[in-house]
Parts: C-alpha cells; sequence; structure tokens
C-alpha cells in the first residue's frame, strides 16, 4: 500500500513540474511581449499627440468655431468600443472589463457595441447585445488600418445619428501589478474652455476650403489613434496581468511540489521502516 502510495505521489510530482515549466515560458513569453507591446504605444503617441494639437489650434484661433463633432445632444442611443483579449489565462483581465460594461448596460441607455476580441464577441452573443460589426474579432491581428476603419465606422454613424454618443471601454496598464478598466467619451468632443482661446497677436494661418473643413478631416484620424491607444493600453494590460498570473501560478507549483515531495519522503520513510520491522521480526522466528 505505501509502494502505491509512494508511485501516485511521484505521477503527481512529475504533473505539477511539467505544468510548472509550462507556467514559465508563458511568463517570459508574456513579459518579452509586454516590452514591445508598450515601446509601440511610445513611437505611437507623439503622431497622434501632434493631430490633437492641431485640432485645438484650429478651433482657439478661430472666432465661434463650430463642429457637428462637438455637437452635445440627448443621448437616445449609445455605441461602446468593447477591448477584450482572445484568451483566457490573463488573471481577472477579461472579468473586470465586462464588469465595467455590464454597469453602463444597466443604466438602461439603449446600446450597440463594437466588440473587439473573441472574448468581447462571446460576451456580448450571450448577452444578446446589438453588436455594430463583428470585424474585429481578434485582438491580436488588428492593425493601425484596422483603427481608422473602426474610427470611419462610428464617426458617420455619429454624424448620421445612428447614436448620439461614442464611447471606448479599456484597460489603462498602471503598472505590472496594477490595470485598471476604464470607460472614455470619444465623441462628442469636448469644446476648449473660452478661458484658453488664443488672445493677443498670433500667427494668421488659412485653412482650406475652412477651418471646420479641416477640423472634420481630422477628427477620424483623432479617434482612430485615441482607438489605437488604448489598444496599445489593453494588450500591455492582458499581458502584464497573464504575467503576474503565470507567476503566481509557478509559486503555487513549486509550493505545492514541495509538499508533494514532503508527503513522499514520509511515505518512503513509513516504507522502510516497515519494511526493517518485518525483517526484525522475521529474524525473530
Amino acid at each position: 500500500m505505501a509502494g502505491a502510495s509512494m508511485k501516485d505521489i511521484k505521477l503527481r510530482i512529475k504533473s505539477v513540474e511539467s505544468t510548472m515549466q509550462i507556467t514559465k515560458a508563458m511568463e517570459l513569453v508574456a513579459s518579452s511581449k509586454l516590452r514591445k507591446a508598450k515601446e509601440r504605444q511610445e513611437r505611437c503617441r507623439p503622431y497622434f499627440t501632434g493631430l490633437k494639437d492641431t485640432l485645438t489650434r484650429i478651433e482657439t484661433a478661430t472666432n465661434d468655431f463650430s463642429s457637428p463633432f462637438q455637437e452635445k445632444r440627448e443621448v437616445k442611443k449609445q455605441c461602446l468600443i468593447v477591448i477584450a483579449g482572445d484568451r483566457g489565462l490573463a488573471g481577472g483581465y477579461n472579468s473586470n472589463v465586462f464588469k465595467a460594461v455590464s454597469e453602463l448596460l444597466a443604466g438602461g441607455t439603449p446600446t450597440c457595441v463594437l466588440p473587439i476580441g473573441r472574448r468581447a464577441v462571446d460576451f456580448f452573443s450571450r448577452k444578446g447585445v446589438e453588436m455594430l460589426t463583428t470585424a474585429f474579432a481578434e485582438a491580436e491581428d488588428v492593425s493601425i488600418p484596422d483603427c481608422f476603419s473602426i474610427s470611419n465606422l462610428v464617426t458617420k454613424g455619429y454624424l448620421s445619428g445612428q447614436f448620439d454618443k461614442v464611447s471606448i471601454v479599456y484597460t489603462r496598464f498602471v503598472s505590472m501589478l496594477t490595470q485598471t478598466p476604464v470607460c472614455e467619451c470619444l465623441l462628442p468632443l469636448e469644446a476648449c474652455r473660452a478661458e484658453k482661446r488664443e488672445t493677443g497677436l498670433h500667427p494668421l494661418v488659412l485653412y482650406e476650403p475652412s477651418p471646420t473643413a479641416v477640423y472634420n478631416a481630422i477628427v477620424p484620424n483623432y479617434i482612430a489613434g485615441m482607438i489605437y491607444g488604448s489598444m496599445c493600453e489593453s494588450v500591455a494590460s492582458e499581458l502584464g496581468a497573464r504575467r503576474t498570473a503565470m507567476d503566481a501560478a509557478s509559486k503555487n507549483a513549486a509550493e505545492m511540489i514541495e509538499d508533494l515531495s514532503l508527503h513522499y519522503n514520509r511515505a518512503r520513510q513509513g516504507a522502510i521502516t516497515q519494511e526493517i520491522t518485518e525483517i526484525v521480526a522475521g529474524a525473530e522466528h
């Protein structure tokens, strides 16, 4: 009986060791991809920051500026762009995003969603929520051109009155241990406050055909930048959450192996003691 018990424990130790090798490998892969994701975000940030500065200059340098992208209207229907992952094994990354979305849906405002990531598509399919499109079901494959396509889709829907507000729900990367789900409003855009408008002498810039036309032409590109930035944040958050989860799994596996080894040694000692006792008893007879 003791021998069979030892064999079972040894098989269990080998199984946990194999699992630990997998979690360690996944942790290393996530760490490598995380560094690349953060570098990609840093490289693209200046371009989209420049677009934001251009929008601000056009608005502040023009008297009585107005744009349909700044028009605030009664929210009869909203559109949510929701970024989640394609796979699990990332701690609470996906569940935290869906919890934040569920709170928004509980508000009662009619909503359509544009899911990014397989987990998001599956979640809204189960919930029966209207989806604008499922063309971006693979979050890992979403590229910069895809972000421009998403931007064009939602800006056209906003201008046509299909929905009155566009928001994006994603996970902000705070640190390796902290990732926070957030909801940011993309449309309507916030107008610059009056006290921030340019006063006094400043260079005269002529926009063709008009400042409003140039502003409206830049907005879809700016929204695409916001979406891409959110994608980079979400990817980094998912990788950070996966790295943390795999690190915790590896530590748990190490503790389990240590505990099983202790049980194995005790069983071996018990088997040896029993054999010695049987030998001594046989010798006495």
